[in-house]
């Protein structure tokens, strides 16, 4: 459901602009509202969650969500807008929060690592939600009424499956999110999910402009950049939780680590169709294991309860969601994007040196898949 409403939005996004009138430069600055809002949403959730239980705030926050998706089609003007999409980030997390900690009591249950599935179910839903507004926009379909088949379809998903979430969340010693009760690994963690979301962010926001104007892509091609990583990390989170059982976190992270840099440098030093579309597949593959991966330590292995110590992490790895893109941007117009994306490839290493069994002596007992 949660990919579904965000992967709606994001396709009529060029339709909405329109309607508004806004200027390229006015859009940027209205989408900096939602990561905003999540931000401001995560420390919050993740109390909400350890005080009232993650089924509650999930239900709670799944029909909340698709009522702001609702909001942010008919909205008019500017402000009303950016309120909607801040609230639709403020949602989002809480809705983010709950699902994984529900995923993290889920696992404990099955004895293995299986948090990369859910996410790749969201990635399916994102392909299904992005198909579904292109139908839309060719049937000239306007966002309102689109939104609001997706809002009902939503409602409808979330009064069948609430009734299998679990009533009662993994408990840890502490409750409460005070900066002494943090272990340092945990804060290696969300270094870790920091790089691998500035990645992620890169490849979201820049791809179909690398392909357009270092590639020299033509203008049909221009979004297999995109495509094509966004298939791989689709498929990589249903395999890589079998990796992780068979390889162990570590070497997983190391392992996604050299396929991101790997990936980026083949698109740097070979910018032309072939050999950039199979770079950004195995970035694709890369950080398909990150931040899932990343969830499944913190919830699991810290002290913390499982929605607070996944705020934590959250709450630091979205960060490079939000400097990632005008850095890139930074780094294109002082030298230029292909600069930028050796750059990003740096930050994929980064993932495998933070990762290394230096990490802390206690990491590997508390976090080992049994």
């Amino acid at each position: 459901m949660s990919g579904l409403c965000f992967s709606s939005w994001a396709s009529r996004i060029p339709d909405i602009k329109v309607k508004l009138g806004l200027s390229e430069g006015e859009l940027g600055a209205l989408l900096l509202s939602k990561p905003v809002g999540s931000l401001v949403a995560m420390p919050v959730a993740g109390w909400l969650v350890t005080k009232f239980g993650s089924r509650s705030i999930g239900i709670l926050a799944a029909f909340v969500y698709p009522v702001v998706l609702l909001a942010m089609g008919w909205a008019s003007s500017f402000w009303a807008l950016a309120l909607a999409l801040a609230a639709f980030g403020m949602c989002g997390n809480m809705y983010n929060i709950s699902v994984n900690t529900q995923a993290i009591g889920i696992e404990q249950l099955y004895g293995k690592t299986i948090m990369a599935s859910f996410h790749g179910v969201w990635s399916l839903a994102g392909f299904t939600g992005g198909m579904l507004g292109a139908l839309m926009i060719g049937l000239d379909i306007k966002p309102e009424l689109h939104f609001l088949m997706v809002a009902m379809l939503a409602f409808g998903v979330v009064l069948i499956a609430s009734r299998f979430m679990l009533t009662q969340d993994a408990r840890k010693n502490s409750g409460s999110m005070t900066f002494r009760d943090v272990d340092p690994w945990l804060l290696r963690i969300g270094l870790i999910a920091f790089c691998g979301m500035l990645c992620e962010g890169c490849m979201f926001d820049w791809s179909g402009v690398y392909f357009q104007k270092v590639v020299k892509a033509d203008s049909g091609l221009v979004a297999a950049g995109y495509i094509a990583f966004m298939s791989t990390m689709a498929l990589g989170r249903f395999v890589s939780d079998r990796l992780t059982d068979r390889m162990g976190a570590v070497k997983t992270y190391q392992v996604s680590s050299i396929l991101i840099c790997a990936g980026l440098l083949i698109a740097v030093i070979l910018p032309n169709l072939v050999t950039a579309i199979a770079g950004f597949l195995l970035v694709g593959f890369g950080t398909s294991s990150v931040i899932p991966l990343s969830y499944s330590r913190a919830g699991r292995g810290s002290n913390l309860s499982p929605g607070i110590a996944i705020a934590i992490v959250a709450s630091i790895g979205y960060f490079g969601f939000l400097i990632g893109p005008p850095f890139i941007g930074f780094i294109a117009e002082t030298f230029n994007l292909r600069v930028s994306f050796a750059c990003i490839a740096l930050v994929g290493a980064t993932i495998g040196l933070l990762a290394t069994k230096s990490f802390t002596p206690q990491l590997q007992p508390q976090l080992q898949v049994k």
